[in-house]
């Protein structure tokens, strides 16, 4: 035991603990008997405790249980108390302290237990006594800041353990926490709060709140008063980023997860980023929160080992900080020690490799005399050995491993059990019945229980054998003859014999004929999808089952054929790729075996060939380098290039590229990818082609993008008309994106009037402008333009690189004033109950006899009783057309249409109303009949009669058949079809009528049944 004085805290490793317990060592190590008993194995170990004085409970509970046959008996030692008290009661393995106080009871402890095989020791565990101490009464001195400056207020928190606490600040009055964000950050570190810049409504009292959620204790502290003064000129200064919460060099346990802090004062408010040193990303296990404050890493891992850095950031400078990541591990076994049962006088070696990092230190425990003791020494670099020259009945018992380090220790248990016995075969005699094959090898074994190992001799009947060029006694007893023959037959006894006793088993052997493979698999060939077969056949005794076991790349095949007379072929079907290689076939009997191989080539389409590589850049250009992939046994005679750009449809649309040579042959690996759209994001792949078809693509390419030049499109669809106020409007079509070639696309407007000499030019920056607007009074026509003014339209693209073509010049019309007539003899016919046609005779003439500047037509209808005028549905229709179709209307309803001309300056005087009803729905239609035999359906449905008034919806012809299948038109009411014989299918019914489908009508064939 350890002696310490009182009340301190003692941290002593004891050398040795005494254990009171008799064990008869002879009578438990002589037997070489199956034993049922074994040494105790730890299943629950005792665990750190923090307990906190007062605690409710007021106790300590520290759990301990051992399997073991017999029983273990338990014992609790702890290395600081001298004596047992009345606080300790021990219960099995479960010991339980009362009242305990932090003098008396507080340090490491390790459970003992015990039965008659040995006795084992648990890992140390540790009470503390939880606490969490007040904060100074102190009075805290005010903090005075000027607006726009960092703050920091101290939290100065007060000693605790454990020191895992969590900090807040009270804002003013308790329960008012202050809430963090990109301005105001809490270390949870040193519990200081950080201000970046301080306003006018920080003003307050603040006090740090400490939690130890452990112990579930809180305090905090006097409050701080925070004061903003305004600043001197009445305008707040702006400040560069100042980090000034710095993470620390860490060291991390694997596995476990780390914070990172870092936070900064500044105006305006900095940024903060985070990087990890010498990668382009942070380790896919992170989180930033607290506004970009905090990195955590989640179950750390030794790639996570590095550089972090943050950077802080804003408008007026930048700063930034760098630490270090390491990470360690506890110790984890690699190989440990096991139970064993051993000769006497025999060597042996225990041994244990354990990793970690640091490397542990190994050593053995051992229950010896009545004392458990190290034995051996103390091994570094995480290996460790015990070795015994010749055992004897005193090493039995059980012995521990134990690795170590800073993070944390690691135990391993074993039983050594010495032995010493007689020979016996009661539990292992030789067989009875003993085969072997002719002309073959024949081991009989000879493996009786004995200690020490036995002298061996061997009879053949009454004939004592002795090692010859066929027949020799192996090392450990067997009898092995070889080239066997009819003569070896006969009946065989090993006698085994040592110090303490002898005995014998006999067998007889009966010789088979061999096994022997006589059609072997031939090596072959076999295109992919396609079917083939392996032969293997093999004689073998009659008297004896066959097997046949094929292997193909250590795997277990069963044969597709296999029969009784010696046959087991191989087939495989729809071959593939993966399917070339040796095939191995063995035919076994429980005598003996033989063994064929076979190797097999499977051809087909290539590989996808390796990474492409982007070698040089142009603007419509790229070069390209790849290597060869597979050709699966057919010499690749071309490639294809694909492209993907940035503005592909779809994540899987590539296009076959242009390139240069036009064709690229199989022994190509390089070439020039052209006509490629300049600045644009572009990937690349390659696909390999042989004479059984194409393979897979490569994988895709870095992206890349191409240089730019000069753009080459002009707008398309230039049109435009003369508003109100000397208003030109100018339309088109924007360029689409892939065709502005470079960065500051933009367009340039040209327009003059028709007579004029020089154009008047606009430049419009944004490339997703379609309109231009230009006012100038010098536009509206006068007199002699008499009815409009012409003006000539032209727009181009242009961008950093320069300007491209203009598009054809375009003539629009400034009109002098909107038109004067309306368009005359309007007529209207319903097509369906939401649908009806409408045309018009189209304005031609002003009445002067000259032609009037007409742009289009506005169609208007709305319900004549139930809908008020304004919101009535409008259709535009250009002036080149004098009919269209109206949508969306309600059925058997009462409506008005309006047709009116116009242009730029405005619609013209509309001309008489058109009244018109729609016409009303068609009632729902049953089927009336339904027949059906083993193979045909035959259906009749209500056919829809004629409405001489066209008040109702007539169909031009009906649409027939099984939903996402075949589908049949037909004027008449009834149909036959063919009757589906699996599966569950949906038949439809529909009219078609002139203003499209009707209503379905549908019945679902399941099976035999139908369901209307």
């Amino acid at each position: 035991m350890c002696d310490s004085p009182a009340g301190a805290v003692q941290a002593c490793v004891c050398v040795s603990l005494q254990v009171h317990v008799h064990v008869d060592v002879h009578a438990l190590c002589s037997l070489c008997s199956d034993a049922t008993g074994y040494g105790p194995i730890f299943e629950e170990e005792p665990i750190d405790v923090v307990y906190t004085e007062g605690s409710p409970d007021g106790r300590i509970s520290m759990n301990c249980r051992a399997r073991a046959n017999p029983p273990a008996s338990y014992r609790l030692h702890t290395l600081l108390m001298e004596q047992p008290d009345e606080h300790y009661s021990l219960v099995g393995g479960n010991l339980v302290i009362t009242n305990p106080k932090q003098k008396k009871h507080a340090g490491t402890y390790i459970c003992v237990a015990r039965n008659i095989y040995g006795t084992v020791i648990s890992k140390e565990a540790r009470v503390k006594f939880g606490f969490l101490h007040e904060f100074s009464d102190e009075e805290r001195e005010p903090v005075y800041v000027k607006e726009g400056q960092g703050a920091v207020l101290l939290c100065a928190p007060p000693k605790a353990w454990p020191e895992a606490v969590s900090y807040r600040w009270i804002y003013n009055e308790f329960p008012v926490f202050l809430p963090t964000d990109r301005r105001r950050f809490v270390s949870q570190r040193t519990g200081n709060l950080y201000i970046s810049k301080v306003e006018a409504q920080d003003a307050g009292n603040y006090s740090c709140y400490v939690s130890s959620p452990i112990i579930g204790q809180s305090v905090f502290s006097k409050f701080i008063p925070l004061i903003p003064l305004p600043p001197e000129d009445g305008e707040e200064r702006k400040y560069p980023a100042d980090i000034r919460v710095k993470f620390p060099d860490t060291t991390a346990l694997l596995a476990s997860n780390i914070t990172l802090e870092c936070f900064a004062l500044g105006n305006p408010i900095p940024h903060i980023v985070w990087r990890k040193v010498d990668h382009t990303d942070l380790p896919p296990n992170h989180e930033i929160s607290e506004s970009g404050a905090v990195l955590h890493l989640y179950n750390v891992q030794y790639e996570d080992v590095g550089g972090y850095e943050c950077e802080a950031i804003n408008t007026k400078g930048k700063d930034w900080h760098k630490a270090w990541l390491y990470v360690e591990s506890a110790p984890e076994w690699a190989e440990t020690i096991n139970n064993t049962q051993i000769d006497i006088g025999s060597e042996h070696t225990m041994r244990c490799v354990a990793s970690g990092k640091p490397f542990p230190f190994i050593r053995f425990l051992s229950y010896t005399f009545g004392l458990y003791v190290s034995v051996g020494f103390f091994h570094q670099y995480g290996k460790g050995e015990l070795k015994f020259s010749s055992l004897t009945f005193d090493d039995s018992g059980m012995y521990q491993c134990i690795a170590e380090n800073y993070w944390g220790i690691k135990y391993a248990n074993a039983e050594l059990r010495v032995i010493a016995c007689a020979p016996t075969f009661e539990f292992n005699p030789v067989k009875k019945q003993l085969l072997g094959a002719k002309d073959g090898r024949v081991v009989i074994e000879c493996k009786p229980r004995a200690a020490p190992r036995p002298r061996f001799t061997w009879t053949k009947g009454k004939e004592l054998l002795f090692n010859n060029s066929r027949i020799s006694i192996m090392f450990d007893g067997s009898l092995e003859i070889l080239n066997a023959t009819k003569n070896d037959e006969g009946t065989y006894t090993c006698f085994a014999e040592n110090d303490r006793g002898k005995a014998n088993s006999s067998g007889y052997l009966t010789i088979t004929e061999a096994t022997s493979i006589t059609v072997a698999p031939e090596d072959s060939e076999v295109k992919v999808g396609d079917e083939i077969i392996l032969s293997c056949t093999a004689s073998y005794d009659p008297m004896l089952d066959i097997t046949f076991i094929w292997i193909f790349f250590l795997l277990v095949l069963l044969p597709a054929v296999q029969s009784e007379d010696g046959t087991g072929d191989l087939r495989i079907k729809n071959a593939q790729i993966w399917h070339e290689g040796r095939y191995t076939c063995t035919a076994q009997t429980v005598v003996d075996s033989d063994t064929a191989y076979a190797d097999l080539k499977v051809v087909g389409v290539p590989g996808p060939p390796g990474v492409i590589r982007v070698e040089e850049i142009g603007d419509t250009w790229v070069k390209l380098l790849w290597s060869k992939g597979a050709d699966h046994n057919s010499p690749i005679l071309s490639y294809t290039i694909q492209t993907r750009h940035y503005w592909a449809l779809y994540e899987d649309d590539w296009r076959d590229a242009t390139t240069s040579p036009t064709t690229l042959d199989g022994s190509m690996e390089r070439a020039e990818v052209t006509d490629l759209y300049p600045w644009m994001e572009y990937q690349f792949r390659i696909i390999a082609t042989n004479e059984y078809g194409s393979g897979e693509a490569s994988i895709p390419s870095l992206k890349i993008k191409t240089w730019d030049a000069p753009p080459v499109v002009a707008p398309t669809d230039v049109a435009g008309y003369g508003g109100r106020n000397g208003e030109i409007v100018i339309t088109w079509t924007p360029v689409q994106p892939w065709y502005f070639y470079g960065k500051k696309f933009g367009y340039i407007v040209a327009f003059k009037p028709h007579d004029a000499y020089d154009w008047w030019y606009e430049t419009i920056s944004d490339p997703e402008t379609r309109r231009y607007v230009h006012k100038d009074t010098y536009f509206i026509p006068t007199e002699e333009d008499f009815q409009v003014r012409e003006f000539q339209v032209k727009v181009k693209s242009f961008n950093v690189k320069g300007d491209g073509p203009y598009s054809l010049t375009k003539v629009i019309y400034y009109p002098r004033d909107v038109p004067t007539e309306s368009p005359t003899d309007v007529y209207a016919r319903p097509v369906s109950s939401t649908e009806a046609l409408v045309w018009w005779l189209p304005v031609v003439d002003t009445g002067t006899g000259l032609q009037q500047y007409i742009e289009g037509y506005q169609v208007k209808y709305w319900r004549k009783y139930d809908d008020p005028e304004p919101g009535a549905n409008r259709i535009f229709v250009p002036a080149t057309v004098n009919q269209t179709r109206l949508e969306n209307m309600l059925p058997d309803s009462h409506y008005l249409i309006e047709v009116r001309a116009f242009n730029g300056a405005g619609l013209g005087p509309p001309g008489e109303h058109c009244e018109m009803f729609t016409k009303r729905p068609q009632p729902p239609r049953m089927w009336r009949y339904i027949t059906w035999t083993g193979k045909w359906l035959y259906v009749w449905w209500d056919h829809i009669q004629y409405d001489w008034f066209g008040n109702v919806s007539f169909p031009l012809y009906y649409k027939v058949g099984y939903i996402y299948g075949k589908v049949y038109i037909t004027g008449w009411h009834f149909m036959d079809f063919p009757m589906p014989q699996v599966g569950d299918y949906e038949l439809m019914v529909r009219g078609r009528y002139e203003g499209g489908d009707g209503p379905v009508r549908k019945i679902r064939i399941m099976g035999t049944t139908i369901i209307i």
